[in-house]
């Protein structure tokens, strides 16, 4: 039998990382020690105790309510990265980010988030992404819009800012994996925009976005537990993104960057502002 996902099934994918995260994660905030964090690619690419056992968690709940579907964690990428290729040929796929913001976490700074992208043959049709601090949770459904799910129950429609001037856009910009000599191109061009951030966080920075609290996102590279359920929350609060070259964001792609705005306007001019007429190499 092919393993389906109905918009009825969000509220349980929800639930599930409510309770991983009471479970899994908060209990570990602040009280890890040296022993439990360990670094990947650098000192600021980290792994937790946390991560590692909400993965399992995770992956364990929607086996078990999802039979036959496949699972992409990101923990679990990183010992097989061929799992990456079930994106673009899986029924269906759940795309999930245990712990995003490990760093923030690892260093007690109560900024972090739980991610999951529903992908049905290479497309997102659904994201849920989980504040464990605030106990909010935000979700979106392809073609039914985006919202923010209080612990009571309450939900409230996600929005986009309305489109402004660039200069009095606020904006979040990683240009750490931009490859020179863009990243100093854009670096040197941030000014055009109003405000900068950047939070160490793409989950809290996606519902930054979706909430009408920033502008524009930026970003270089793409693996898809970061951006996925991100990149969803954005585009069903009314947003538009596309890649760096105008293309459209897939789950598939790993690089290409990505520019999300409150409109297709404001990306051009956004893009006019930091890219110009450069591309990434």
């Amino acid at each position: 039998m092919t393993p389906c996902f109905e918009p009825a099934h969000l509220s349980a994918v929800a639930a599930l990382l409510r309770e991983v995260a009471a479970v899994e994660i908060m209990p570990r905030f602040g009280r890890l020690q040296r022993d439990q964090i360990h670094e990947k690619t650098s000192a600021f690419d980290v792994v937790t105790e946390a991560d590692e056992a909400a993965e399992r968690a995770i992956a364990a709940g929607l086996r078990a309510a999802f039979p036959g579907a496949d699972v992409v964690g990101e923990e679990a990428t990183g010992r097989d990265p061929a799992l990456l290729d079930l994106l673009g040929s899986s029924a269906l796929v759940f795309v999930v980010d245990p712990l995003d913001g490990t760093k923030n976490f690892a260093s007690g700074l109560p900024l972090f988030g739980v991610m999951v992208a529903v992908v049905q043959r290479g497309e997102v049709v659904a994201g849920v992404i989980h504040d464990p601090v605030g106990q909010t949770t935000a979700c979106a459904l392809r073609g039914q819009g985006a919202w923010l799910l209080a612990p009571d129950g309450q939900r409230t429609p996600l929005r986009v800012a309305a489109p402004q001037a660039v200069k009095q856009m606020h904006g979040i910009v990683s240009t750490n994996f931009v490859p020179e000599p863009l990243r100093t191109q854009v670096n040197a061009r941030l000014s055009s925009l109003a405000t900068t951030n950047w939070f160490r966080c793409a989950a809290h920075e996606y519902r930054l976005a979706a909430a009408g609290h920033v502008d524009v996102l930026f970003y270089n590279k793409l693996m898809p537990w970061d951006h996925a359920a991100g990149w969803l929350l954005h585009q069903e609060a009314g947003g538009y993104s596309a890649h760096f070259d105008g293309s459209p964001y897939r789950p598939t792609h790993t690089t290409g960057g990505l520019l999300c705005a409150p409109d297709r306007a404001s990306w051009a001019a956004v893009h006019r502002a930091l890219l110009g007429d450069a591309s990434p190499s």
